[in-house]
């Protein structure tokens, strides 16, 4: 899979695009029956309702070979700059946990970009070489009702790069 532009993929590929936007009702023109990326005729959404994009809750764990500390910070510093929805990150000499919102159409196409994002971003942002070790993608209203129960991650405050 790649990440790109709602539309046709590029010829000669026949992967599904990722989006990180959501498409919106008025992406494709009323005249043209819906398509998959792949160029394939879909079935008409139920109602001429076409499917709407949501926000996802993403923490995104990883770890690895000890590194400096001001460099893991510059990195996330870099990291934020570059993906500016980044909303908290924290992190010590080995591990570091990032989060953010994202938005997609479902927790498959969230999920994939948020895997993505720390091999994607790894030369820019001169990222240390850790892996993912922990992923976490829910909806809004979970992400709420859990901050409403007294459980679950605190809003994201103070938002920036911070040590454990």
């Amino acid at each position: 899979m790649r990440r790109g532009r709602p539309g046709s993929p590029p010829r000669g590929t026949a992967e599904r695009t990722l989006t990180s936007v959501g498409t919106g009702e008025d992406s494709g023109r009323p005249d043209e029956p819906d398509t998959e990326r792949d160029g394939a005729a879909q079935p008409a959404p139920e109602a001429g309702r076409r499917e709407l994009s949501r926000l996802w809750h993403i923490t995104l764990s990883v770890s690895g070979a000890e590194a400096p500390l001001t460099e893991v910070r510059r990195a996330l510093e870099q990291l934020a700059h570059d993906h500016p929805f980044l909303l908290t990150s924290r992190y010590a000499n080995d591990h570091a946990e990032i989060r953010y919102w994202e938005e997609a159409r479902d927790l498959h196409d969230a999920a994939a970009v948020a895997l993505r994002l720390w091999g994607e971003h790894r030369s820019t942002a001169k990222l240390p070489p850790w892996e993912i070790v922990g992923l976490e993608v829910i909806d809004r209203e979970t992400y709420h009702q859990r901050l409403a129960e007294g459980y679950g991650p605190p809003p994201a405050s103070p938002v920036g790069v911070h040590p454990f």
